[in-house]
């Protein structure tokens, strides 16, 4: 465990417990500015005491056990030092003291927990969830470089005061690569997969507590934007000379007629186009996020998307229906599909989703276990969503409507009082 640490030994006489001019003597062990005492069952005259070079300064048989007492401890503790930086353990005040005593245990660290959630659950989570799991693990390590100028902690040193102070660390935190700070939901995003980590310790008996018990997630529901008709038509009818554009353009098209998310957009090959029971060509692949398998019948316009690409050479090096780009360049590009339409919405490759939930098809009068069974959803609570934002479009509709009718009922009865007057 590679750690950079600073190490010190002062041998004290604590002058506030003297009886009879005699002070009982104490190393204390200091590694980062953290601090412990160990009292050395010795005690000193004060007159013969030198506090600066820690040693009795008269040359009788007992000064001369003393000092050599003295040396001893300090070589010993020095030697704890090199013992638990040979053995690549962290190095903390109170490990050095314990190890000293000989009272020191094998405590994990959370480095220690870090490498056997990722090693276990290598294999069993997906490539993704991986990724999210070590964007979390990356925050933690900077948090605790900054809190503890240390590399690791151990998970027993894990309590509520550790919780907070990260929740503080990443609310503060402004990544190198973005303009704004973590949203809430992100941060509550990390600490929950801390959460996942340290109750994994605690199933395995690594530590006899939990220190989440106390803490309460704080999630603030966000809408689900999407596309309304006119917008979508704007981004459909867009003609760009820049090669890069059209495509991005495209591949968001297809997944507002489709629901298919980025991801699983530019793993589809030509096996999973298939003839459903309609006779019509449907699209059969699984969610790369859940597993959970859909089947969607393709419309007109995701149609002849795939016909469009269906002999571009980039397409048939990866054998793929699309050409692919980073997932990162695709959102910086949409927003420049949303500059060049007139959008005002933060465009991203997900509001295609939403679209699809909502203007494409709750929209249209698919109920919504239908919905739900094309987005792959394992819940139909989460498809419910869209239809309360449905439920909200109407209602602000509505309002206008009744506004506009009201206005005119107002507008008809001024007019019918002018002519009677006249």
């Amino acid at each position: 465990m590679k750690t950079s640490v600073s190490f010190s030994v002062l041998i004290w006489a604590n002058v506030a417990r003297a009886k009879n001019n005699e002070a009982p003597l104490y190393a204390r062990i200091t590694v980062n500015k953290k601090r412990v005492s160990i009292g050395l069952k010795r005690k000193v005259n004060l007159t013969v005491w030198d506090s600066k070079k820690a040693m009795v300064t008269n040359r009788d048989q007992n000064a001369r056990l003393t000092n050599k007492y003295i040396d001893q401890v300090k070589a010993q503790l020095f030697q704890a030092f090199q013992e638990l930086k040979g053995e690549g353990k962290m190095i903390t005040s109170v490990a050095i003291k314990e190890r000293y005593l000989g009272t020191d245990q094998e405590y994990q660290s959370l480095e220690d927990l870090i490498d056997y959630h990722n090693t276990t659950l290598k294999d069993k989570l997906h490539k993704d969830t991986m990724r999210h799991y070590k964007s979390s693990q990356s925050y933690l390590r900077k948090f605790i470089k900054k809190k503890f100028k240390t590399s690791d902690i151990y998970l027993k040193d894990l309590n509520y005061s550790f919780i907070i102070g990260f929740e503080s660390f990443l609310r503060a935190y402004q990544p190198t690569d973005h303009q704004r700070r973590i949203g809430n939901n992100t941060v509550m995003k990390h600490i929950q997969r801390l959460r996942k980590m340290v109750t994994m310790a605690f199933h395995m008996e690594w530590i006899i507590r939990d220190p989440f018990v106390k803490f309460k997630s704080t999630y603030i529901k966000s809408e689900r934007t999407f596309l309304t008709e006119e917008e979508l038509k704007s981004i459909e009818e867009l003609d760009s000379e820049i090669e890069r554009i059209n495509l991005v353009k495209d591949l968001f098209i297809f997944s507002c007629y489709t629901g298919i998310s980025y991801s699983d957009i530019v793993k589809l090959t030509t096996d999973n186009v298939l003839i459903g029971m309609d006779g019509g060509n449907w699209i059969v692949t699984k969610r790369q996020k859940t597993g959970t398998p859909v089947k969607i019948p393709i419309l007109e316009p995701a149609q002849n998307l795939i016909l469009k690409y269906k002999d571009n050479l980039r397409a048939g090096v990866t054998g793929t229906l699309f050409p692919t780009l980073s997932n990162q360049k695709i959102n910086t590009y949409l927003k420049e599909i949303a500059d060049l339409c007139g959008i005002k919405k933060n465009l991203t490759f997900h509001m295609a989703r939403h679209t699809f939930a909502t203007t494409i098809t709750l929209t249209n009068g698919v109920p919504i276990e239908t919905v739900s069974k094309l987005l792959g959803h394992t819940k139909l609570a989460t498809t419910q969503i869209y239809a309360r934002v449905i439920e909200q479009k109407v209602s602000d509709d509505m309002n206008v409507l009744k506004t506009l009718l009201s206005n005119k009922s107002k507008q008809n009865l001024e007019e019918n009082k002018s002519k009677s007057s006249s």
